[in-house]
């Protein structure tokens, strides 16, 4: 039995991480997979195992250090753009008909919405300026 390349067994190595990488979604079994690349292409130039082992954990260790970081941060901050009834929270709006803490209509964003007063004894006239503070299913509540 002949030897075996190294590359090959780098290649596997790095099939081998990428299975738990989907399995788990955890982006540091991609950056275990990318330094077997790494490794396998360093097979290429010398049969050196010592340095192929280094080089493997140098480039996974570098990724994980730059990139988790990053995916983290990215993870922590809030989406940049509100959608849907997020959108219309603490925007302005006209009230078409008296609004009190049951019932009433503004128009928001061009359109007329149903409306109640955050406040049960607040009651708003037609014409005034309110704020949206939240969506509650299709009616708007407004201070």
């Amino acid at each position: 039995m002949g030897a075996v390349d190294f590359w090959v067994w780098w290649l596997i190595a790095a099939g081998g991480f990428a299975i738990p990488l989907v399995l788990t979604a955890m982006p540091e079994f991609g950056m275990l997979s990318v330094g077997a690349v790494a490794a396998a292409a360093a097979s290429a130039f010398t049969d050196n195992l010592a340095v192929q082992v280094v080089l493997f954990c140098v480039v996974s260790t570098a990724l994980i250090l730059v990139v988790r970081p990053i995916a983290r941060r990215s993870r922590e901050q809030p989406p940049g753009v509100s959608t849907g009834v997020d959108a219309l929270k603490g925007r302005s709006a006209v009230v078409v008909e008296r609004v009190d803490a049951h019932r009433g209509q503004v128009k928001l964003a061009g359109e007329v919405w149903s409306a109640r007063a955050l406040d049960g004894g607040e009651i708003f006239e037609r014409g005034a300026q309110v704020s949206i503070v939240e969506i509650d299913g299709a009616t708007a509540v407004v201070m």
